[in-house]
């Protein structure tokens, strides 16, 4: 069984910084992409950021982009987001996602195969 286990979400003022982890088991974790998405109260799934098997390729929604930086580190079958420059309106629970695709994966939830639980991240102002 696939495993995906979310950590690091938390209270942060707006201005913070977060570092989520995501620990993954029973998948060929270095010939997986990973990635991570939000859904915020009343809203649908939307994707923040990928990163390809190697490390070498990500993308990021525009959202994010130069405030998160996704990471991987295959030795430990661990996929990271850093969350700089927190904003009210990334409040949200967060999930990471894998999928046995090559690189190009799509930014639809319905296209990855594997999710963590989520781990709440709220961003006071």
């Amino acid at each position: 069984q696939v495993q995906l286990v979310e950590s690091g979400g938390g209270l942060v003022q707006a201005g913070g910084s977060l570092r989520l982890s995501c620990a993954a088991s029973g998948l060929t974790f270095s010939n997986s992409c990973m990635g991570w998405f939000r859904q915020a109260p009343g809203s649908e799934r939307e994707f923040v950021a990928v990163i390809s098997w190697s490390g070498v390729s990500t993308r990021y929604a525009d959202s994010v982009k130069g405030r998160f930086t996704i990471s991987r580190d295959n030795a430990k079958n661990q996929a990271y987001l850093q969350m700089n420059s927190l904003k009210p309106e990334d409040t949200a629970v967060y999930y990471c996602a894998a999928a046995a695709r090559r690189w190009p994966i799509s930014s639809r939830p319905s296209d990855w195969h594997y999710w963590g639980q989520g781990t709440q991240v709220t961003v006071s102002s």
